[in-house]
């Protein structure tokens, strides 16, 4: 039964991520290209001061256009990783199914959807938030890239911890004591992590805060339009295999 979960995980992954493109194409992309704007009147600026001061350099040739950037893309990436998150997730489901709750397929789906957004999307992004083009240093990338896959790796073995810990403690103190205490175990290990792990903040001071802030809320907004979709499509697709599988 798992390999007919598996490629239907995958297909809801891709279905969820469609629902994400044109999210991100209507409320995302435009902050972009605004982001873009900005920085390309910063080099206009740039080139011009070294006009006249230096000899003129060439500009550096476009290797692909924007408009294939926002188009097949980011239609490719979101695919690819909606299939991948996809995988994962009907592998989680399958394992979960019939051992944490009593929860039907559908139930259980959003259940691990809205958890899923919790550790992978949500928390990671409070501390390190997405960026549009123009903020943030070429220096840096790898330690903003190995600090945020860092803080994903965290929030999810803390969100295990606390599993861990509500299971130990649920026929000593109940299923809402247990609950309760799991997820004090969880905030209290992601706030330690966030406590410790690096500071990044190197958003040039004249650039637009609302555009800042419009393109983190619609690249979380993308996030969660991903999950919720794959949640409702792959409970649906899940029941049907298993209601097949119990008759």
């Amino acid at each position: 039964m798992t390999p007919q979960l598996l490629w239907r995980g995958m297909l809801a992954g891709v279905i969820a991520a469609l629902f994400a493109f044109a999210f991100a194409r209507v409320f995302a992309e435009p902050q972009v290209d605004l982001a873009i704007a900005y920085e390309a009147s910063h080099e206009q600026a740039a080139m011009a001061y070294m006009a006249h001061t230096a000899a003129p350099s060439a500009p550096e040739p476009e290797l692909v256009s924007r408009a294939t950037q926002k188009g097949l893309g980011l239609l490719t990436a979101v695919t690819l990783y909606g299939a991948a998150v996809g995988g994962i997730f009907a592998l989680v489901f399958a394992y979960a199914y019939g051992r944490w709750a009593r929860l039907s397929p559908r139930g259980l789906a959003l259940l691990l959807a809205g958890a899923g957004f919790l550790v992978i999307a949500l928390v990671p992004d409070l501390k390190y938030p997405p960026t549009p083009p123009a903020v943030g240093q070429h220096e840096t990338v790898a330690l903003r890239t190995a600090a945020f896959f860092l803080m994903i790796a965290l929030s999810v073995i803390a969100a295990l911890a606390a599993l861990n810990v509500g299971r130990k403690l649920r026929v000593r103190l109940g299923a809402l004591n247990a609950g309760l205490a799991g997820v004090g175990t969880y905030v209290v290990l992601i706030s330690a992590a966030q406590a410790l792990l690096p500071k990044i903040n190197e958003a040039p001071s004249d650039f637009p805060a609302v555009v800042l802030w419009n393109f983190r809320i619609a690249s979380l907004g993308m996030q969660a339009v991903l999950w919720l979709a794959l949640g409702v499509g792959f409970g649906v697709l899940a029941k049907r295999v298993l209601v097949r599988g119990q008759a």
